[in-house]
């Protein structure tokens, strides 16, 4: 069972991101304060719950939650700057976007980027431990997701309504044949660190 907070003195916000390990796409996060007594029997780990699961999870906690808020980072900025931080920056997009401000916040993970003077408290697999890092976790992969489905219109042959912009390896061949898009990330190995054909990139 998840813990409904951290400390209950607090406003906790839980944070976490989406996105991270793709080779196309932006990365994601949210920020999510739930009341103390929120309980969803459903609610977990948004990586332990099926797409339907997490799309009707979506607007539960968008509805009872007391702030919420969502941020990302396009690939330019990820190839400018690096993944991780580009993954704390969502995160404090998001934070900064909260009708509530937070007193606390709880990330997912190891490691933060301070954000203003908040306290935080990092916490491995906090997303299957905390709801309101669960919340955040289902709230960031689902408008990644759903970005990641609009944009495959604009280039169906890469298969990013199935896969999202992860390296699978339907994924990596349609980069090996048809060259990376503007939504590739420039600074990721798009191919196999075995193989040395050159990604051309479209446009």
């Amino acid at each position: 069972m998840l813990l409904p907070f951290f400390d209950k003195d607090e406003v906790e916000a839980g944070c976490d991101e989406a996105g991270r390990g793709c080779l196309a796409g932006p990365v994601y996060a949210a920020a999510v304060i739930l009341p103390v007594d929120f309980k969803n029997e459903l609610l977990n780990d948004s990586k332990k719950l099926s797409e339907k699961q997490r799309n009707k999870l979506r607007p539960i906690i968008e509805q009872e939650a007391i702030a919420w808020a969502v941020g990302k980072l396009d690939p330019v900025e990820i190839d400018q700057y690096n993944i991780l931080w580009s993954s704390f920056h969502a995160m404090h997009r998001a934070i900064d976007e909260l009708k509530t401000i937070p007193t606390s916040l709880l990330i997912d993970g190891n490691r933060f980027l301070q954000y203003e003077d908040t306290p935080h408290h990092c916490i491995i697999q906090g997303d299957g431990k905390y709801l309101s890092i669960a919340a955040a976790s289902v709230l960031a992969k689902t408008y990644r997701d759903e970005y990641m489905e609009k944009i495959a219109e604009e280039y169906p042959e890469y298969s990013w309504k199935k896969n999202k912009g992860y390296p699978t390896k339907a994924h990596r061949e349609a980069i090996r044949q048809h060259g990376a898009t503007r939504y590739h990330r420039k600074t990721f190995r798009l191919l196999p660190a075995d193989e040395s054909q050159e990604v051309i990139f479209r446009d």
